[in-house]
């Protein structure tokens, strides 16, 4: 799972994401031929996140290279359960990547066009948003 080795703030603020809010940053190919991209907005975990790679590694195998180009840095924080409200702010329970529309989530370069696609699809079935396969143009 991917965690943060040291993080300055143990605790954030919550912040807002809205849906209309498309992202700016890391929303072109940098790496790979081949790239799935976030079509909506959700709190991406480490647990999800593993999941897709798995999925990716599976088909790289030894004849390719694959990016994630997410982690999750951002704390979020949990009470412990039949617990009353007030004595502060819960723990930190795990990590998540805030993603919006359009941000490229991983790459893979190496391998067949159709093996590439067909793995991209697979790890969208992993995660809990819509996503796209995107090629080099």
């Amino acid at each position: 799972m991917l965690t943060p080795k040291k993080v300055k703030h143990r605790k954030w603020h919550k912040g807002r994401s809205r849906g209309r809010d498309i992202e700016t940053r890391g929303i072109y190919l940098a790496f790979g031929a081949y790239g799935l991209q976030a079509l909506g907005t959700i709190w991406m975990t480490s647990a999800q996140i593993e999941a897709a790679r798995r999925v990716l590694a599976k088909f790289v195998k030894k004849g390719g290279k694959m990016w994630i180009r997410i982690f999750p840095d951002k704390p979020v924080t949990k009470k412990p359960p039949e617990v009353t409200m007030g004595m502060g702010k819960g723990a930190v329970d795990h990590y998540v990547f805030p993603v919006k529309p359009g941000r490229v989530l991983f790459e893979i370069d190496g391998i067949p066009a159709d093996q590439a696609k067909k793995a991209l699809k697979l790890a969208g079935y992993k995660l809990p948003i819509k996503t796209r396969v995107i090629t080099r143009e």
